[in-house]
């Protein structure tokens, strides 16, 4: 229930010139940004499109992607109120511009320390595709700014991509 009524107030916008600059400034504060390297290629997420829940006009949570050779890559989903359905809505806003350009999946990267991930995105529906073992250190060769360790300490080593196939889906 409290998830449902939390769902009522927020918005999903399109990211605009008002909450670009909120964005970018925690984009670089969480993950060193504006340049977040998946697969070995750097991509600037300040130029990145995305959405933005917001509930009177604050801020709430944003998530930034990539569409290319009809396949859009999530960069960057952060919510600001987690457990929420925060996260959800924005994932369902990009599966629908996914689908309206016709790319064949959505697809992720994130890292072997972000447990919470996993779980978040495969009860959504995401599988995982890829393990990309020691990736992190060709990571660190791109962005140095990349720490050793993540969550709880753990040794940040490998991508973990997770993909969402469109195809044939309601």
């Amino acid at each position: 229930m409290e998830q449902e009524a939390v769902n009522k107030t927020i918005e999903i916008i399109p990211l605009n010139e008002c909450f670009r600059p909120k964005v970018n400034r925690l984009v670089a504060s969480e993950w060193a940004g504006p340049i977040v390297v998946t697969k070995g290629k750097a991509k600037d997420s300040s130029k990145a499109e995305g959405f933005v829940a917001c509930a009177q006009g604050r801020l709430k949570g944003y998530i930034l992607y990539l569409i290319e050779d009809g396949r859009c890559e999530i960069l960057v989903l952060h919510s600001l109120e987690e457990n929420r359905g925060i996260g959800t809505m924005l994932i369902r806003t990009v599966e629908a511009k996914a689908r309206k350009e016709g790319c064949r999946d959505m697809w992720l990267v994130t890292t072997n320390d972000n447990c919470r991930a996993f779980r978040f995105y495969q009860r959504f529906g995401f599988e995982l595709a890829e393990v990309n073992i020691n990736a992190m250190d060709e990571v660190r060769r791109i962005k140095p700014s990349v720490p050793l360790a993540g969550i709880d300490g753990i040794p940040l080593k490998h991508e973990m991509v997770f993909e969402y196939m469109l195809d044939g889906r309601e």
